[in-house]
């Protein structure tokens, strides 16, 4: 019932800023981490930051001091403000969360679909 969908990936010349979005809807009790992974083409699918309940953030090596994860809890969604894009950033990005649609309800992954980054030269 809960899904994931995100949007504002697209094309975007090196140097240049996309912010990402990851709305959460369906039946959502509780959200323990929503995070951002990616999966640039040839390569494994990786996290690129992720966001505590409670707001603790962590990003990975790569992309620390350019991105910047933050999430509106009453919205249940997550973003991801991505700023002098290169184009080793292309690839598609998908959101995560953990959580649990109600009490007693174990913590359950939940993927949204991918939003594709292309970063020209």
């Amino acid at each position: 019932q809960v899904q994931l969908v995100e949007s504002g990936g697209g094309l975007v010349q090196a140097g240049g800023s996309l912010r990402l979005s990851c709305a959460a809807s369906g039946t959502i009790f509780r959200v323990n981490v929503m995070a951002w992974y990616r999966q640039a083409p040839g390569k494994q699918r990786e996290l690129v930051a992720n966001f505590i309940s409670g707001g603790n953030t962590n990003y990975a090596d790569s992309v620390k001091g350019r991105f910047t994860i933050s999430r509106d809890g009453a919205k249940n969604t997550v973003y991801l403000q991505m700023s002098s894009l290169q184009p080793e950033n292309t690839a598609v990005y998908y959101c995560h969360a953990l959580l649990t649609t109600s009490f007693g309800n174990p913590w359950s992954n939940y993927w949204g679909p991918g939003t594709q980054v292309i970063v020209s030269s």
